[in-house]
């Protein structure tokens, strides 16, 4: 699956620039076919229960990520609003979590996939 991922691919409302300013809109694409061909080959062949995405940002340089929102609404895309303007300008790093609950058995698993991207806010 080189080259091919079922999530975490950054998509903003200005993901364009990298550059975000004011009111951000945070979304996920979901490939699901993609998806079930990992969960068999790790051999979760169980349903999946939910799936939610977690955003995060911290300055460039710092340890510690400040959690900007989570959506398990797979509808919209995952969409998470974000204001910028909660942190001052300057280079950041965006952490993007995709968790995935599945069945298995009388327990549930969960695979996840991260994805950082740098970005400059600038209000």
């Amino acid at each position: 699956m080189a080259g091919q991922h079922w999530g975490t691919h950054f998509i903003a409302s200005s993901d364009t620039s990298h550059t975000l300013s004011g009111r951000v809109l945070l979304r996920e694409e979901l490939d699901e076919a993609l998806l079930r061909r990992e969960l068999d080959q790790l051999g979760l062949q169980g349903p999946i229960v939910r799936v939610t995405n977690q955003w995060y940002i911290r300055k460039v340089g710092q340890d510690t990520w400040l959690r900007v929102g989570e959506s398990d609404d797979k509808a919209s895309r995952f969409l998470v609003q974000w204001d910028s303007a909660s942190v001052e300008n300057g280079d950041y790093e965006v952490l993007e979590k995709m968790n995935v609950f599945v069945k298995a058995g009388p327990e549930q698993k969960v695979v996840a996939r991260t994805n950082t991207r740098q970005v400059a806010v600038n209000n």
